[in-house]
């Protein structure tokens, strides 16, 4: 295989029409990691996979693979290699022709290339299949092909367009797994478009969050997890509550809002002077049912639901001023002391847990 190289995206924009898809985003992905984009349906995060790939143009910006600008370069002479959502294997060709095909189409001769595709299909453990035409293999060979066929051109960096989006759940784990192995044992720079949180956070080394066309995030996972930069990164992750208010005091250590209920609530860490209203993270799986002597912070809420999740029980929590609070806890300390919807409860959590959140253009 090649060495892997850095991709670097700079000031790199798309505009379709009246509409900016990617907004002069800036990102360094440093070689032989594994990045994941995330972020929900039309935040850009596949625009951005397709113009480092070169099967978009780029409005305006530059993309670098190593130290080359391959802004204007074809797909072809970039060194990367892209594996689409629907695989795109040819029906009518067997696997080992299947995964030759770019080799076929470099000019290379049949039996360089058909040996070249053999020691892929090894890779891929696909060997016993290599007679076997696509519709004859299950999702997840299906899959396998799609990546020896990509990385047969030992690519610098392969692109990932929602690679297990086609696979039923307990696949799409198992998957998972053979990714991450895959990419560890190559040491190739693999960037993952994805829009499912669990999949970036098992994957990745660098996950980087898109929203409206724009990078709110990127960092390792448990800092995305633990230390959202923004509200639509702690509420996209799902694991952090968020409240919105009023700055009424600023302390040395944080910050004191007021939400519409009149509900105070502190956080660590300090918003700039000049904004007048602030967003509060708090981690949904330090929130303790019932006030506990430790705790400084809480409020009271009503139930409004109860989803049992096996090991956890996450339950949804309506205060003044606060709605849809999410507490998650463990199933042993809920079933000791059950609660049901319409129940009144003390929430309380530690002030190490709520933090202030920062916002885009600060």
């Amino acid at each position: 295989m090649s060495k892997a190289a850095d991709i670097e995206i700079a000031a790199v924009s798309k505009v379709y029409g009246t509409t900016t898809a990617v907004d002069a985003i800036s990102l360094k992905i440093p070689a032989g990691s594994y990045c994941c984009l995330l972020g929900p349906s039309g935040c850009g995060k596949t625009s951005t996979l397709r113009m480092i790939a070169g099967h978009e143009s780029i409005s305006s910006g530059d993309v670098l693979l190593g130290n080359v600008n391959v802004t204007d370069l074809p797909p072809a002479r970039r060194g990367t290699a892209m594996m689409f959502q629907s695989y795109a294997l040819f029906p009518h060709l067997d696997l080992v022709d299947n995964v030759a095909f770019s080799l076929k189409m470099k000019g290379i001769d049949k039996p360089t290339r058909r040996r070249e595709a053999m020691e892929m299909l090894k890779l891929m453990q696909l060997e016993p299949y290599a007679t076997r035409r696509p519709a004859q293999l299950s999702g997840g060979q299906q899959q396998r092909v799609a990546l020896a066929r990509a990385l047969i051109t030992k690519p610098e960096a392969l692109l990932l367009d929602e690679p297990l989006s086609a696979l039923d759940p307990f696949l799409k784990i198992r998957m998972r797994a053979e990714l991450k192995k895959l990419q560890a044992s190559l040491g190739m720079t693999f960037v993952h478009v994805t829009h499912s949180q669990e999949e970036a956070m098992a994957l990745a080394d660098l996950i980087v969050v898109m929203n409206d066309g724009r990078i709110e995030q990127a960092a390792p996972p448990r800092a995305v997890f633990e230390k959202p930069a923004t509200a639509f990164v702690a509420r996209f992750m799902g694991d952090h509550n968020v409240i919105s208010g009023r700055i009424v005091e600023r302390r040395a250590n944080g910050t004191v809002i007021e939400v519409n209920g009149g509900g105070k609530f502190f956080a660590l860490g300090q918003p700039p002077a000049t904004q007048e209203t602030a967003d509060i993270a708090i981690r949904t799986d330090h929130v303790r049912l019932r006030a506990s002597d430790s705790d400084t912070l809480g409020l009271t809420g009503i139930i409004t639901n109860v989803e049992y999740l096996g090991a956890t029980v996450k339950l949804s929590v309506n205060g003044a001023g606060v709605e849809d609070f999410t507490v998650v806890i463990d199933d042993a300390d809920y079933f000791a002391k059950p609660v049901k919807p319409g129940e009144a409860v003390p929430l309380s959590w530690v002030e190490a847990d709520a933090i202030v959140l920062g916002r885009l253009g600060e």
